[in-house]
């Protein structure tokens, strides 16, 4: 169903301001994957209006906190940076990213690195969140939910905004916003540049941020043509090891292990220089052709360019996973040396959409595709090797590989009243990709005394049918059912840091979802029944690759159970209390965990049954009072999340404990101040009363023989421990 707590909000908000042009957005830029209220599937639209509430340089997902079933991390700990989403337990790499219909998901990784897009929310209309399969999308299948984000419409008057935030951990935001307005009743222009960066509440997370947004736009009586740009360029200090409670009590919660080494005398140093650095660049051109009053052509253009590396301070690596040979210091053969490595990325990734829809009388109906390609180049090399005795060329390379895929789709829509209430719903979709990783990894292989090769070539062909009805009982009430078929192929890292004797498989997943909502004007409720049935779904052990992702595995059966409940209720004009939780089961079937002798042999197994999927809460609540008089308004918003498990051994060593989070926001509104059209001042209290909590870990284990011959298990993990109580003020002039 429509998230009550948010769709309530909006639902009067979501149409096109004033002041830009009179095309509604779903006609203006390719988004056929968009949901409607006739659309029998479980979504939640966040408008600009309320973007704007809480964009003080919070990356993108926190934006989202308030939405069902949504949870968000910060690797730095305090918003910015670094940070994921999962929704119904399921990590970002498993959530679909759009921007205008154009894939936003790495192809290889199929995460979404939201540091190398800071701010763009500041160039957002609004941002729709499906749950589940949701509608056929084009990139990175939809294994837990899409997100779906329009860009700003070209504005038809002229503007000027002037934005800057600053609060706790000197973090800060400072953006410009401009527009040309109509030009001789055709043009238009605008453009964003935005500055941002914070110390971190971890130890040296500090983050230095930059991106920009600008658009020209032409539109005629039938047409418009939109040439889009939009990226950044960022640089962070890792904070992706996380710390173990140990370390938490020996050293603080702001402990961060990236960088330490010990030095030359003995002491403890940190590498000033472990940072990831990395920029992006977007560029869209969209068209929008209404062929007559019914049919209306859309379609889009794309590339994107991006670079980067990471640089790492690595303590006792053994020098030939370098391609580096032991050396004698001192009469005593090392074989093991910290050493400083990078690791880079050249990506480059285009293609281009369609999609064209009708619209007469009973029926809606669309068509549409996608044809992209990607191609990724990974590269390591030596920096500096301590002590090193020998021949060694700067920047020595040691693995390069080069990963390549074809991705496209084609898929028809229908939408067909079939009564004065009931609409029937089909999306039928084919999904063809052709994957390739080839060259030398950045594991060793310790059987060939070499890089472990990489020859892997992998073909998928999917059919992914989604039907259902939706039944408008009356103006006040709605129902829906629906049943939706998903795909997915395996990331990057399943194939590269997984067993290379057990390659990943292709996931699949039937969900089911049933849903009903009232509205009236003072009240409105809601709740959302889902079961997602998983065959070979890939869930996270609770382990990281070196570069800090999630390593998963295939399990034959799992599933997620959960329903959604949300009501908003108005008494009164000033006064809105908005609340929204999923209660939810989210198991494997029939678990084995295995465990590695030194993390890398002679596993040994046991079952245990059904348990728990790492990082799925049984339950997850939101919470808020909204306030109103005049140019004031107060939101007292709180987030409950229940325990989290960081592997699938249902540990309760290695498990996130329940937190609940409160956030105070506050802002007044000034209007026509002279020549300032708007004056928005804010000032927001994170974590009001202080919660000490983590929102992500990772989880370990391996095992050791001791001398009496037993087998000792040892596990490990670490924690991301999360700011208290912090505080951001905005200040916003629009003329």
């Amino acid at each position: 169903m429509a998230a009550i707590a948010v769709s309530s909000q909006v639902r009067g908000e979501v149409s096109t301001p004033a002041d830009s042009l009179s095309v509604s957005l779903t006609d203006v830029v390719v988004v056929a994957n968009r949901a409607d209220y006739k659309t029998p599937v479980a979504f939640s639209t966040v408008s600009k209006k309320q973007i704007e509430k809480v964009n003080d340089g919070h990356d993108i997902p926190f934006l989202l906190n308030y939405t069902p079933s949504v949870i968000t991390t910060s690797d730095a700990g305090a918003g910015m940076g670094y940070s994921s989403i999962r929704v119904r337990g399921t990590d970002g790499s498993r959530i679909n990213v759009t921007a205008n219909g154009v894939p936003i998901n790495n192809p290889e990784s199929h995460n979404v690195y939201w540091v190398n897009m800071p701010d763009l929310a500041s160039s957002l209309q609004d941002i729709q969140v499906q749950r589940g399969v949701g509608t056929s999308t084009n990139g990175a299948g939809a294994f837990g939910a899409s997100i779906n984000m329009i860009t700003d419409t070209p504005s038809t008057v002229p503007y000027a905004n002037l934005s800057g935030s600053y609060g706790s951990y000197n973090s800060n935001k400072e953006t410009l916003r401009v527009g040309t307005g109509l030009i001789k009743n055709h043009w238009m222009f605008d453009a964003r540049l935005s500055h941002l960066s914070s110390d971190g509440y971890i130890d040296r997370a500090w983050s230095k941020l930059w991106s920009y947004f600008g658009q020209a736009a032409y539109q005629s009586d039938n047409t418009l043509i939109r040439l889009l740009a939009f990226g950044g360029k960022e640089q962070t200090y890792m904070a992706w090891d996380y710390a173990s409670k140990e370390d938490m009590e020996k050293y603080g919660r702001r402990y961060n292990p990236c960088g330490e080494y010990i030095d030359a005398e003995g002491n403890v140093a940190y590498y000033p220089d472990q940072t990831d650095n990395y920029i992006q660049h977007h560029f869209h051109l969209l068209l929008t052709q209404n062929l007559s009053d019914n049919l209306t052509l859309n379609v889009g253009l794309h590339y994107t360019k991006d670079d980067g590396y990471y640089n790492q301070y690595k303590t006792k690596r053994t020098l030939a996973e370098y391609g580096l040979n032991p050396f004698y210091l001192d009469g005593e053969l090392v074989k093991k040396s910290d050493l400083i490595r990078l690791k880079k990325n050249r990506n480059g990734f285009g293609g281009g959409l369609f999609s064209l829809a009708y619209n007469k009388g009973i029926v809606q109906a669309q068509a549409g595709g996608a044809i992209n390609n990607f191609k990724g180049n990974h590269f390591g090399q030596v920096a500096w090797v301590r002590n090193y005795v020998g021949s060694i060329d700067p920047l020595q390379e040691y693995y390069r590989n080069e990963g390549e895929k074809l991705d496209a789709n084609i898929y028809a829509r229908a939408n067909v009243a079939v009564s004065n209430t009931v609409r029937a719903y089909a999306d039928l979709q084919y999904r063809y990709i052709k994957y390739s990783i080839t060259g030398r990894s950045d594991n060793f292989d310790y059987n060939t005394g070499d890089m472990q090769l990489l020859d892997i070539h992998r073909t998928y062909n999917f059919f992914n049918p989604k039907v259902g009805v939706n039944w408008q009982i009356n103006p006040s009430n709605r129902l829906f059912g629906s049943w939706s078929v998903a795909h997915k192929e395996p990331v990057r890292d399943n194939f590269t840091d997984g067993d290379m004797h057990h390659l990943p498989h292709a996931e699949r997943l039937f969900d089911y979802e049933v849903g009903y909502s009232y509205n009236s004007a003072i009240f409105s409720a809601g709740a959302n029944l889902y079961y997602m049935d998983y065959k070979d779904q890939l869930v996270a052990t609770g382990q990281l690759s070196d570069t800090g992702n999630p390593l998963s595995i295939n399990v034959p059966s799992s599933y997620r159970a959960g329903i959604e409940l949300q009501f908003t209720l108005r008494p009164l004009s000033w006064f809105n209390w908005n609340f929204n939780t999923t209660l939810s089961r989210n198991r494997i079937k029939n678990f084995v965990e295995y465990i590695y002798e030194d993390e890398w042999t002679n596993p040994i197994s046991f079952d245990l049954g059904d348990t728990p999927i790492s990082f799925s809460p049984d339950v997850t609540l939101f919470n808020s009072f909204s306030f109103t008089c005049k140019g004031f308004e107060a939101n007292l918003n709180s987030k409950y999340v229940s325990k989290q498990y960081l592997n699938n051994a249902r540990n309760n060593q290695q498990a996130l404990d329940a937190y609940f989070v409160t956030d105070l926001h506050l802002t007044y509104t000034f209007r026509n101040i002279l020549s300032v059209k708007e004056l928005k001042t804010g000032f927001t209290i994170y974590n009001l009363f202080n919660e000490k909590y983590c929102s992500n870990g990772y989880a370990g284990a391996g095992y050791y023989v001791d001398e009496a011959g037993q087998k000792v298990i040892y596990r490990y993990s670490g924690y991301a421990a999360q700011a208290p109580t912090n505080v951001m003020a905005t200040v916003a002039l629009t003329f």
